[in-house]
């Protein structure tokens, strides 16, 4: 089956593009590195000629609500309206836990990209997880250095390969609207897997624990973050992601 990646030069869209090639898949990357910008649809319905299956793992990186709910708004019409014309089958897109119970501007953009989805012209699967054990870089690359600024906030991290392999499992399988939330195996403080990894990877730098103001800070070091019930949980915790890390040299 050909299926189409949007952001499959990211983080997890490398690893959906994986899974879906070892399956036996032709895939298709959405990016701009590949001619297709979603923002403008530049290059989009060329793309999407005998799509099947889109998984949608597109993202960007901004704390501002309105740049958020703009580009995920507007990627996820352009996807959807396309998807619709070529004959899409099934539209699987990954979204995050807790975002209606947080409110963190980048989230709006989140709620909006379901909005889209659920409303939108192709049979739909959205699953939302919680943050890959990558987050904790992530957290490190976004302060410069010598401080890492990391917010307080409770999570149940779970490896991205895991979520990859997840989403292809539900792309290939009938829509079922929102699929049950996905989580690693236990729950993490933020700032503890960034001293962790720090240690891991032998470099120094001064973490300043911040807990942001309030409803939105209450959520993230409350259960905001957590699924909420029953699900699929990851078995790869994140000490042993961060074993595996060091040991490819991560």
């Amino acid at each position: 089956m050909r299926v189409a990646v949007a952001g499959g030069t990211g983080l997890i869209g490398r690893y959906v593009v994986e899974e879906l090639t070892a399956a036996g898949h032709e895939t298709v990357v959405l990016a701009r590195s590949r001619g297709v910008d979603l923002v403008s649809g530049t290059g989009l319905d060329a793309a999407m000629a005998d799509v099947k299956a889109v998984i949608d793992v597109s993202n960007m990186t901004t704390m501002s609500g309105k740049k958020a709910v703009s580009f995920f708004g507007t990627a996820s019409r352009n996807l959807l309206d396309a998807g619709a014309r070529a004959g899409v089958r099934h539209h699987v897109a990954l979204s995050i836990v807790g975002i209606d119970r947080v409110g963190y501007g980048y989230y709006q953009g989140k709620l909006r990209q379901e909005e889209m989805v659920e409303g939108g012209p192709v049979p739909w699967t959205v699953l939302r997880a919680t943050q890959f054990h990558e987050f904790a870089q992530q957290m490190l690359d976004r302060s410069p250095k010598p401080l890492a600024m990391v917010p307080r906030m409770r999570t149940q991290p779970i490896a991205a390969r895991e979520v990859a392999r997840h989403l292809v499992g539900l792309a290939l399988a009938p829509p079922q609207g929102m699929a049950p939330e996905l989580a690693g195996p236990q729950v993490e403080q933020l700032v503890d897997m960034v001293h962790r990894l720090l240690r891991a990877r032998h470099q120094r730098r001064l973490v300043l624990p911040v807990k942001l103001p309030g409803a939105t800070g209450a959520a993230m070091t409350g259960d905001g973050q957590l699924p909420t019930g029953s699900g699929p949980r990851g078995t790869q915790t994140f000490e042993a992601w961060l074993s595996q890390s060091a040991a490819l040299g991560g």
